[in-house]
Order: structure tokens, then sequence, then C-alpha cells
């Protein structure tokens, strides 16, 4: 029997709306019975009344149907059906004051469901997100923000150690170009349609994110209840590398112990968690340059983690502004011209990736990849990087580092070379 506390679950007042699903719930369960699921609508009308066990069933039957196969091939209506599902169990535990189960429940929703009901979630987010913080403050668990003591990152930085982690021949050839404050103009004209690389930076000293997120008290209070989907391993690459789904402070807890797990060290990455959690969203602005061209945004993506993470040399299709809020990142690009001599993997899934592994490359396969030329950089905190499409890049994080991709698409009327 689930516990009762002050909050109760029989005062409409003590729960949040869902108006939603009250309004596409008919329709939707129609539709699962359609794809054959017949238990789960008979059992959604038991979860709907407030009971818990019908609401844990039907998530469950809806996860089942999620892991069925390939994520492409999940079909649509079961991702709204794990949606409302999560909003079954989240109200039970949000009426009886368990208010980190039911932000669990709203974050998997967000996570793993559909696009219907995301409002639902999102506003259901809001309510149990503002009642926890209400709590705290009454209980006097508000912690004051910026104590130097509490900082993520320890700005401390001795290049000869990195020197001998990197790969060879890392910073001794031709360093990519910067420019500090880049008009738009320039931008367009030097590097948008020229397909060349630039670090720019003096642009991001406005960004709130600056001052907060080398703050774990400041990033604890506004995330630290939430899930994230974080990878567990040294690169999407390798053999045993996996996914988790843990609590953000869990994620933080891990970084501040050298990123370690019982898989190896623990990444989010490519998430788009600004989505998700919106008091990080208004910490940061669109750079300017994502408008060039005239595309639109494509992608808006976070990339957390502990030195020593590494993603593997590939090309992504779009323009791509990485944005180094929180520590150092090592980067090394080579020009879409060379995909041939990189050894880009031959299935559909990898084709973007290379074989090539610049931590350990192996001279009897790959031996002339060494010879070709290549630009690199040390991104700094405060400093954008701008990666035209196709550009191979591989990137290791020098320190813990908190980083922020913005992908744009090509408009109509421009053609770079």
């Amino acid at each position: 029997m689930s516990k009762t506390t002050a909050y109760g679950g029989d005062s409409p007042s003590e729960n949040f709306e869902t108006p939603t699903l009250d309004r596409e719930s008919p329709t939707l369960l129609q539709s699962i019975s359609e794809h054959g699921g017949y238990a789960y609508v008979r059992m959604a009308a038991v979860a709907a009344s407030g009971d818990i066990r019908a609401a844990e069933a039907v998530r469950e039957m809806a996860w089942e149907q999620l892991h069925s196969g390939p994520w492409h091939s999940v079909l649509p209506v079961w991702r709204d059906a794990y949606s409302m599902a999560c909003l079954h169990v989240a109200k039970h535990h949000y009426g009886n004051g368990e208010l980190k189960e039911a932000l669990r429940a709203l974050d998997m929703g967000i996570i793993m469901g559909g696009s219907l009901l995301r409002k639902d979630l999102d506003s259901a987010v809001d309510m149990v997100s503002e009642k926890a913080r209400m709590l705290r403050v009454s209980d006097g668990n508000n912690q004051s923000f910026g104590n130097s003591e509490h900082q993520l990152v320890d700005r401390e930085f001795d290049v000869s150690k990195v020197l001998k982690l990197l790969p060879v021949k890392s910073l001794a050839s031709k360093l990519v170009v910067k420019r500090s404050a880049l008009s738009l103009e320039k931008f367009l004209k030097d590097h948008y349609l020229a397909g060349s690389p630039v670090i720019i930076s003096d642009c991001m000293a406005h960004w709130p994110a600056k001052k907060n997120w080398n703050n774990i008290d400041y990033l604890l209070r506004v995330a630290g209840d939430r899930t994230v989907p974080v990878e567990v391993g040294k690169n999407y690459l390798c053999a045993d590398w996996k996914q988790e789904l843990v609590t953000f402070s869990e994620f933080l807890e891990r970084i501040r112990s050298h990123g370690c797990s019982p898989g190896g060290p623990t990444y989010l990455a490519q998430h788009p968690l600004f989505d998700q959690i919106n008091e990080l969203r208004k910490d940061i602005f669109i750079p300017d340059y994502c408008f060039a061209g005239g595309g639109e945004l494509r992608s808006l993506n976070a990339w957390f983690g502990p030195a020593g993470t590494v993603t593997p040399l590939h090309h992504d299709p779009h323009h791509n502004i990485l944005a180094q809020v929180v520590g150092k990142k090592y980067i090394r690009l080579y020009p879409a011209s060379m995909s041939d001599e990189l050894f880009p993997y031959s299935g559909t899934m990898l084709s973007n990736s290379s074989q090539v592994d610049l931590d350990d490359i192996d001279e009897s396969k790959f031996a002339e990849v060494q010879d070709l030329e290549f630009v690199d950089c040390i991104l700094e905190e405060g400093e954008m990087l701008y990666i035209p499409p196709k550009w191979w890049h591989y990137v290791r994080s020098l320190t813990t580092s908190l980083s922020v991709s913005f992908w744009w698409s090509e408009g109509e009327s421009s053609s770079p070379s």
C-alpha cells in the first residue's frame, strides 16, 4: 500500500491537470486497441481511476513495445501510450507527496514518450518542481549560490600533462583560426560560405550559463532531481558502451568522482537537455551566427562530462557551433574532402564515423592517416567553434566540460563552396 501524506490524493487541488490527456484519451486508446493493445486499454481504464498497480502495469506494457525492435521502427502510438502511463504514475506519486518519484515518471515520459502529451508532461514538471522548491525553502534547505568552494571545475590547468594524452602530432601543426567578436558579415563571407572552421571568442559573456554552470549548488537546485540519459564507456564505437538513465545529481556525483562508474566514464552526450529542463535553457542564447545563410536551427544539444571523455572521429550533416561554457576541450578537424582517406564505416548506421582510432592508430591498416593534414585547437571557456558540414572532427574533454552544440540547416539561397 502506498504511503499517505499531508498532500493526500483526494483533493483535485493537490494534483496536476492533464487537459491534453483528458481530451485525447478516447482517441489514443482506440488507436492503441487497433494496434493490438487490448490489455493495455483495459488496464488503462483502471489506472485512470488512481490505481498505481494498474498504472505501473500499463507503463510496463508500453515499455516492452518501445523495446520490441530498433527505435526507429517503434510505432508512434506506443510512445504516446508510454507518455499516458507515465502521467498516471506521476499523478499517484504527486498526490502522495512523493515528488522525486513523480519527477522521474514525468522525465521518463518526456525522454521515451511521444509528442501528443508533451504539453501535459511539461506543465506537470513545472508544477512538481515548484512544489519541491517550496518545500526546500520551508525546510530551510535553500542553499546559497556562488560559493567558490562548490565549483564544478578547477580552472588550474597543466598543458604539459594534457599534451601527453592527446593523439600524435596534436597542436604541432596548423591551429584553427581564432577571431574576437567576429561580425556576422565576416563570418558569412570568410567561414560559412568558404566552409572554413573558426573559433569565435568574446561572444558569450552575457550568457547566465557562464556564471551558473560552474556552480554545483545551482545545478543541483535546478536539475538535481531530474532524470537524464547518459552514456557509459569509452565511446559509442566500443563493444562495452551502454546507456543508462540516472538523476542529474547522480551524474554530477560521478563527474566529481572523475567520471567513474563500474562501466567506465559517464557522459551526457548529444541530448536535447534544454527541451527537457527549461531552467537550463534560460541560461543560454542562440548565437546570431546560427541564422547565417537563411537556414533554421535543427537541434540544440548538451555535452556534459568529466575529463577524458572522447567523441571519436566523425562528421555531421549540418552547420555546427560548439559553445564551450565550462572547461576545455581538444578538437581536431579534417576537411570533408578527406573522407575516403579517413576510412568511414560502410554500414549505414556508422557511415559518418571513421574506423580510425586517433588515440591508438592501427598502423598496419591506417598508417597513412598520420600524414594527413588537419587543424586543431584547445577550445577555451567562453569560446565557440564553427564546424562546417561534413568536416570530420575528434573531440576530447581536457577537464570536466559543459558544452552546447547548435546545429542549423542550409538556407535555400545559400551554397557554401
